[in-house]
Formats: structure tokens, sequence, C-alpha cells
């Protein structure tokens, strides 16, 4: 893949942790883990739009998800999960 200079502004504290993840091996310079950033994000968003169409799709067969119906899936999500650590959060409401 063809690499292209850029000249960008970031947040301190972004660039700080940036520059840690070079100074702590987890990349070669501040460029690749930049770029890493990047391609993270362009999938994410990918995943996103995605996500959104697929909604988009479902709710003009099916009609709008409703406020009540994300409610009552939560609590059936949340009442068949398995709890690794912690508490369950079914019983802590009790």
């Amino acid at each position: 893949m063809t690499k292209q200079r850029v000249t960008i502004t970031a947040d301190a504290d972004v660039l700080a942790a940036g520059q840690q993840s070079v100074a702590d091996g987890g990349y070669a310079s501040l460029s690749e883990w930049a770029n890493t950033a990047m391609v993270e994000k362009v999938a994410r968003d990918a995943r996103l739009r995605a996500l959104d169409e697929a909604l988009a799709v479902y709710e003009a067969e099916h009609g709008a998800i409703t406020d009540e119906e994300v409610a009552a899936q939560v609590r059936t999500d949340r009442e068949a999960a398995i709890v690794v650590r912690g508490h369950h959060l079914a019983t802590d409401a009790a």
C-alpha cells in the first residue's frame, strides 16, 4: 500500500499516548501508531454504516424499534448474561 506524508493536529494527551506506545515498544514509530488508529477508525465506521443499513431495512419491514422494545431486550440480555466477575445486575437491583 502506498504511504503519503500528511500533517495533523492532535490533542496533547492523545499524542502523549501514542508516543508512550512507541516508547513501550508497541509500535515502531508514531506514524505506525497513527496509521493503525486510522485503519481501525475506517473499519469501525464501516461496521456502523452496515449496522445503520441493517436497522433501516429491518425497520422498513417491521416498523420502528421502540424504546420499550430496547428496554425489554436489555432486561432479557442481563438476565441471560453469565457473570464473569462482579455481581449479576439483576440480583444487585433486588
